[in-house]
């Protein structure tokens, strides 16, 4: 519960302040400061989310109520319980704290501080909101929350001084640090203000005033040439409420109304969920609207004795919804996406300059892929494809929308959602994945050209086995004006140019031959706005993977120039946090199984020279820890197979040791990262290996249409191995898994009597009751995931229902001779929990040894802490007692009595 992780971490611009939090599994956090040229460093107690000023002279966290106060706190007074915010300034260490923090964020320059704060007594919030509504004689609505203000402060960080401003429902700040805009309402006391501070000297401009119209959102342009914002009548229900949209241009002092409130002539509308961005050059302000507002069904109340047997107010109050055959979405997907399809509004632009508002987004095409691009944008829609995701899963079409006309052009049909397009920073080209090619499309020329037609070299997923299209291994950046692109396969990176469709081997070839995966890392980005590119000659920070020894390095490479320079090459994991956006200093952790990932810096060229910045190994070092090996063998199809043996501090050699068996699908790549330390659904490594076990983390390989068979033969064949080294004892062999690889934990014991004991966490126990059912987390039907997701059927139920019999471990409880331990949350919103019930009623039916831990009001991961701590205890108790030969706690002997628990 103790062991701290660091959570968060942040580098300031410059390179030359590191802030982190850290936490631990049960308790508070904390938050570090440290100057990295001095390593001076400052504490926060409680801190998180850790952000530095521009200059690096201000850290700030935010504080969460501790621990020990949320836990006393009742229920009610547990939502009283509001976050602070500690400023840290940099130089000497002091501290300054604000509270009933909402949000805070500093000016792009670091200069000022703006925190907005929570109101300060949200239930008297709600009962004014009731007296008003009661008493006002001219309101015709209680004030909804979203309309109502609350406090924010303005710091001048150099000064000290602070400006309050009480009422703020929304604000913007412009990049050039210039000015704030706020949004001020009251509507209690007819007070709607929109609020124009000039950041050097505070000084406040109102720039409307008015005792009507609520001020909705509000946003500056980068520049502080122009103010967009829209408002609406007050007295209005904010979700009847249609707005106005307006640009003030700060230079003129000159207002432009942009939309009135009524709809305009094709019937596009803004409603309360509007959202207002600017290009960063300032010409194209982005805005949502919607054909028509969207109301909740309004449920008629009996108020007179004829309402009692009124047909339409009896069935207005029924509880209904209509599954249609033909409708898109099903309806538990469509109620889980109600609330989103409410608050959907479809992009627009205005063009600044000549007043023009273009409609970009509909119905039919709802969403953009809004980036800095001048002329067009990239808009795709699931609409044709909704009902077929059901079964087939996500689809979309690419269309390429003219900025300036609203025009579109289908680039693509029904493409896989994993493999989007992208578009080049110039607008000038679109590259795309489709069916093992990568593809250029020249917008000008409307024309698009496979640019690996000349290249043997595969571009889709090597080890896809899934019964669906292999996605692509993505694209890396573009080059400076569009001249070229960057590509990834497996291993290589590939440099094409745009205009002679020629590529090569930016990394000459080494990662295929010597099996490590290349890939771009810590460009640097100076504006955030804009897409980050690269420039011929250009160094680049390459961070590769080595798939024989799992281990990561840091090589450099040129544009335009094949090959690569080791920079930095250890058996060890390596994870790049941070890059300074203003300097060289790059921020990245170093980890194994048996070394915490702590912090260090270095400059992006030379990595190996790093200084090593935290040490929170040091909780590792005090504990009996182990270390990880690789495994290797071959399976029964002949392949060559990897996995992770975690043998305990003490091991010896010829000893036999009790094994922990945990896996899902690839597990080799964990042998250099250190063990999660965390309560929850998985068993915790460095326990288990403290206790001497040894942890086995095999890789799996499927087969389509057999996933059952296939994981068993690849489980089996891993284990044997272990036996076979001598590290295994044979009888005292335990297999644990979760959701998927709670499946093949279940279906394994009806298959192998290799395993003293199993626990299977959410399993599928049933394919043919499962295929039908829905996911409740998302609302989406299950039968996808089988016919081309993960439970990698291929084939619908109706298709081939011989291969759901034969991959559900239900039907086979009758061969199961291991003890079997199944746990569910009963309001899994993964997995069905009807399917730990048909496991366990058919091995109770059968004689057969099974216990199922059903953790109330949980979903497919445990969330409730005690809930955690109990299954972690309970997983260990069992494993001690099959595999260790310990007494067996009354619970594993006898159950337990149903003991409904003591209201307070």
């Amino acid at each position: 519960m103790h062991f701290e992780q660091i959570t968060e971490q942040a580098l300031d611009p410059a390179g030359k302040v590191l802030a982190y939090s850290a936490a631990p599994d049960r308790g508070d956090s904390r938050g570090v400061v440290k100057l990295l040229s001095s390593g001076k460093t400052y504490n926060v107690a409680g801190g998180s989310k850790p952000t530095l000023s521009a200059d690096g002279a201000y850290a700030a966290f935010i504080v969460k109520p501790s621990l020990l106060a949320s836990e006393q706190a009742s229920a009610s007074e547990r939502k009283k319980l509001t976050d602070s915010l500690v400023l840290v300034n940099t130089a000497t260490g002091e501290q300054q704290q604000f509270g009933r923090v909402k949000s805070f964020a500093f000016s792009e320059d670091g200069k000022q501080l703006l925190v907005w704060h929570k109101a300060e007594d949200a239930d008297k919030a709600k009962d004014d909101d009731k007296s008003n509504a009661d008493t006002a004689k001219d309101s015709k609505a209680k004030v909804s929350p979203a309309d109502r203000g609350s406090e924010l402060t303005l710091i001048e960080l150099a000064s000290g001084k602070q400006y309050s401003f009480n009422d703020i429902s929304a604000w913007s700040s412009a990049f050039d640090n210039r000015y704030v805009a706020l949004a001020q309402n009251n509507t209690e006391q007819q007070l709607h203000k929109l609020l124009l501070v000039r950041l050097d000297g505070f000084n406040v401009a109102e720039l409307v005033n008015s005792k009507t119209q609520q001020i909705g959102t509000v946003a500056l342009s980068r520049d502080s040439q122009y103010l967009a914002y829209t408002s609406g009548d007050a007295a209005t229900d904010i979700d009847q409420r249609l707005y106005q949209l307006s640009l003030y241009t700060l230079g003129e002092g000159k207002f432009q109304q942009v939309q009135t409130a009524a709809a305009d002539a094709d019937g596009w509308r803004i409603n309360r969920y509007v959202s207002l961005s600017f290009s960063a050059d300032g010409q194209r302000l982005f805005f949502g609207r919607v054909p028509e507002l969207s109301q909740q069904l309004t449920v008629p109340k009996v108020t007179k004795q004829a309402d009692l047997y009124d047909e339409s107010v009896i069935r207005g109050q029924r509880g209904l919804n209509v599954w249609h055959g033909d409708d898109s979405l099903i309806k538990p997907n469509e109620i889980k996406h109600y609330a989103d399809e409410l608050k959907r509004t479809y992009l627009a632009v205005l063009h600044v300059k000549s007043g023009s508002v273009v409609q970009l987004a509909d119905r039919q095409v709802p969403d953009i892929e809004l980036t800095q691009q001048r002329r067009f944008a990239l808009a795709s829609s699931d609409v044709p494809y909704r009902k077929m995701i059901t079964w087939a899963g996500f689809y979309q079409d690419w269309y390429l929308v003219d900025l300036n006309t609203g025009k579109r052009e289908l680039v693509l049909a029904q493409q896989p959602s994993a493999s989007e397009p992208i578009l080049s920073p110039q607008g000038k080209y679109i590259a795309y994945y489709q069916h093992g090619n990568i593809y250029l499309y020249d917008i000008a020329e409307a024309h698009k050209v496979q640019l690996n037609s000349a290249i043997k070299t595969p571009f889709s997923d090597e080890d896809h086995d899934y019964p669906s299209a292999a996605p692509g291994y993505g694209f890396g950046p573009w080059l400076t004006d569009d001249e070229g692109l960057l590509v990834y396969d497996k291993y290589d990176i590939w440099q094409f140019d745009t205009r002679s469709h020629q590529g090569f081997m930016l990394t000459g070839g080494v990662g295929r031959k010597q099996q490590v995966s290349y890939r771009v890392e810590a460009l640097a980005q100076p504006d955030s706005a804009f897409e980050p590119t690269v420039a011929d000659k250009q160094t680049l920070l390459l961070q590769g993977y080595n798939n024989h020894t799992k281990a990561d390095g840091f090589y450099s490479a040129s544009v335009g120039t094949a090959g690569v320079t080791p920079l930095l090459n250890k058996d060890e994991k390596l994870t790049v946090l941070a890059r300074a956006t203003k300097g060289n200093t790059l921020l990245f952790s170093q980890q194994r199984y048996d070394l915490f990932p702590d912090l260090y810096s270095a400059t992006v060229t030379q990595p190996a020279s790093a200084t090593k910045q935290t040490d929170l190994d040091k909780q590792r070092r005090a504990l009996p820890w182990g270390k990880a090996e690789l495994l290797r063998w071959r399976d029964g199809d002949g392949r060559d197979m990897d996995g992770v043996v975690i043998k305990p501090a003490n091991y010896q050699s010829g000893k036999k040791y009790p094994v922990m068996v945990y896996y899902y699908r690839f597990m080799s790549d964990r042998l250099h990262a250190f063990p999660d330390m965390k309560v929850n659904h998985r068993p915790n490594f460095a326990w288990y290996a403290a206790d001497d076990y040894v942890i086995f983390l095999p890789d799996i390989r499927f087969e389509v249409g057999y996933p059952g068979i296939s994981s068993v033969k690849a489980l089996t064949s891993a284990v044997n191995k272990l036996i076979d080294s001598g590290i295994a004892d044979p009888k005292r062999i335990g297999l644990q898994g979760h959701s998927w690889s709670g499946y093949q934990t279940a279906f394994a014991v009806t298959q192998t009597n290799m395993f003293a004991a199993a626990v299977a966490g959410a399993p599928v126990s049933n394919m043919t009751s499962a295929y039908s059912g829905i996911r409740l987390s998302s609302g989406l039907a299950r039968q996808f995931q089988y016919e081309t997701g993960q439970s990698r059927i291929g084939q619908s139920l109706m298709a081939a229902p011989q291969k759901y019999i034969e991959n559900s471990p239900v039907f086979y409880v009758d061969r199961i001779q291991t003890p079997l331990l199944i746990m569910f949350g009963d309001r899994d919103d993964a997995v069905p929990y009807e399917q730990g019930i048909e496991m366990y009623m058919a091995m109770r039916r059968a004689g057969k040894n099974v216990i199922m831990l059903q953790y109330e009001d949980e979903p497919h991961h445990l969330k409730k802490y005690p809930n955690k701590l109990d299954y972690t205890i309970r997983m260990k108790q069992y494993f001690d007692h099959y595999l260790k030969g310990q007494a067996a706690a009354p619970w594993i002997t006898e159950g337990e009595a149903y003991r409904e628990p003591k209201a307070e």
